[in-house]
């Protein structure tokens, strides 16, 4: 398969790295933009993130939330023959599932859809499925098959077949979502991915890393079963995970300029690759805002900064097991074709702080099973 890329190291050729290419593309807030129906969806549609981690948001089918600045993918294959998908590897959640010949949502229509019929590996679950997203939420049932991942196949996986999707779902690039949390946190009890991949001995290492870059042409990357040097440099700062079933840690305090901003005393973060902001309760995000100069936009509802002056905002730093991770400027403002440059932070929640993408372009991120802990490096 073409998106497959195995890597052995030069030292021990046994020991072979699983990669998975991701896509850029172009976001769903891109496309309603060009479409000029943004400002429609956003209001019909606020941003939630927490909808996913907090069983608060979790009541009722009716889709109410949006991600719109998400924009890596890479692409699996579910049956024999192999039917091709492009997926979100979200970290902040456990489940694969993808649209299917039996979803009746406008958003299926633009999508790919799976085709039990078509396989000859598929088994029959039937058992009810609904999970809730920060891009909204979708009803389905559950069945088996083959799901290659990297050129690993992982025999009967068990996943989701769509069969209603949220209408902002019909925006997205990306087809399905595959889960790379806890299985505690699966819906339906379905076993995660990277769990079967790891019991069927798919993996040297029970662990993968991501890789987002900040240019389409760059390549980002998720390596299955090891660590990339690649594409990191410096030291891998490692962080227990304070919770086992996100990839929840502490951070100890949040500074600018030396001075605390934010979680004064500690607060929980968790490392989260299909959320695209960095997501923390609205009084400090209001902190941060007033810190670094943003002004709020009455008409578009978002915080927006000068462009001419991103080079002289300051740096704002994370610290995390005495480590500090900083993020200049240019990794939290996003320059837009129609809003001009807007905040990378988003104010949703109470206590729970998200680090997405934003945070996760500046550091290549390990997630490591075995160990139950995180590691960060400063990304290439």
């Amino acid at each position: 398969m073409k998106w497959a890329v195995i890597v052995c190291a030069m030292v021990a050729l046994s020991e072979c790295l699983i990669q998975v290419p991701l896509e850029m593309g172009k976001t769903a807030r891109e496309t309603l933009e060009e479409q000029g129906l943004w400002e429609q969806y956003r209001l019909k549609y606020p941003y939630n993130p927490m909808a996913k981690f907090d069983d608060r948001f979790a009541m009722g089918n009716q889709p109410m939330t949006n991600d719109a600045d998400l924009s890596y993918y890479g692409v699996i294959s579910i049956g024999t023959p192999p039917q091709s998908f492009k997926v979100v590897f979200d970290t902040g959640s456990s489940n694969l599932w993808v649209p299917s010949v039996y979803c009746t949502s406008p958003a299926c229509e633009k999508h790919k859809e799976y085709d039990p019929e078509k396989s000859s590996t598929y088994r029959q679950n039937g058992q009810p499925l609904n999970i809730r997203y920060g891009t909204g939420s979708m009803t389905g049932i559950l069945g088996y098959d083959t799901v290659t991942v990297g050129g690993l196949a992982v025999k009967n996986q068990i996943f989701g077949l769509s069969k209603t999707e949220a209408p902002f779902m019909e925006f997205m690039r990306a087809d399905g979502m595959l889960g790379l949390a806890y299985p505690s946190i699966s819906a339906s009890g379905a076993t995660p991915v990277f769990d079967n991949m790891m019991s069927q001995g798919l993996v040297d290492q029970d662990l993968f890393s991501v890789y987002l870059s900040h240019k389409p042409e760059k390549g980002s990357v998720v390596t299955f079963g090891g660590i990339d040097p690649n594409h990191y440099s410096g030291s891998i700062s490692w962080i227990p995970l304070s919770s086992e079933r996100f990839w929840q840690i502490t951070v100890d305090s949040i500074t600018i300029n030396g001075q605390v901003v934010a979680c004064d005393g500690g607060c929980q973060a968790i490392v989260d690759s299909g959320s695209s902001a960095i997501v923390g309760p609205p009084s400090s995000i209001t902190n941060i805002y007033q810190q670094v100069g943003a002004t709020f936009n009455q008409q578009n509802g978002v915080y927006t900064f000068n462009c001419d002056s991103i080079a002289q905002m300051p740096d704002v730093i994370f610290h995390i097991n005495g480590q500090e991770f900083t993020l200049p400027s240019s990794a939290y403002v996003r320059q837009t074709k129609h809003y001009g440059c807007l905040s990378g932070f988003e104010s949703v929640g109470d206590s729970l702080w998200i680090l997405g993408d934003v945070f996760m372009r500046e550091y290549y991120s390990i997630f490591d099973r075995a160990n139950n802990r995180v590691g960060l490096a400063k990304a290439r």
